[in-house]
């Protein structure tokens, strides 16, 4: 079948003004090219290392603000893309919260793992990062804070979370330090 490409930030998260990040691309694929797109319209093509393209956004803007997806071609033929990644550059004015796991950083395969996102202000609502991911989670609310809770199937990897308050427009947050999760 036609091979699957992936999208995501790295870091992952919203950036503010004069922020960087990465947009990657991964792909098993061939020796063909990446060719980015942002709101449809061809942006560039990507210099490909191993199973990867990389295209670093410094100093952004909300002129780098769209959303981005990913072609793969070989001899000038499409032959994936990828999900669209949303990318959003906006003003952060809130602390990161903390991310923490339970029942710790290591667990076994098919252990139950929950998510906790603590903030230090009242938030409307809080996102879990997982690198590599296109999507975000959305924690859900709880009295003493924000939870995701899910069956491990083998996700390890590097978890962080981000919140944001509603008031007459949106205000986000820092993200949180990213904490390692190793599935055994």
């Amino acid at each position: 079948g036609a091979p699957s490409i992936s999208i995501f930030l790295k870091p992952p998260g919203v950036i503010p003004p004069g922020g960087s990040t990465t947009i990657c691309c991964s792909c098993q694929c061939g020796n063909g090219n990446f060719m980015l797109y942002k709101d449809g319209h061809q942006l560039r093509t990507l210099e490909q290392s191993g199973s990867r393209a990389e295209f670093s956004i410094s100093n952004a803007t909300d002129k780098d603000q769209g959303t981005y997806n990913c072609h793969y071609l070989e001899r000038g033929t499409v032959l994936a893309r990828s999900d669209s990644l949303d990318v959003m550059v906006t003003g952060i004015h809130l602390p990161g919260p903390d991310l923490s796991v339970l029942p710790g950083n290591e667990v076994i395969a098919g252990a139950h793992v929950m998510f906790r996102c603590t903030t230090t202000h009242p938030s409307t609502g809080c996102f879990l990062y997982l690198e590599g991911q296109t999507r975000a989670q959305v924690f859900s609310r709880e009295q003493d804070g924000y939870n995701f809770s899910y069956v491990q199937k083998g996700d390890g990897g590097h978890y962080s979370c981000q919140c944001y308050i509603m008031n007459a427009s949106i205000e986000w947050s820092a993200v949180s330090k990213t904490l390692d999760l190793v599935v055994r």
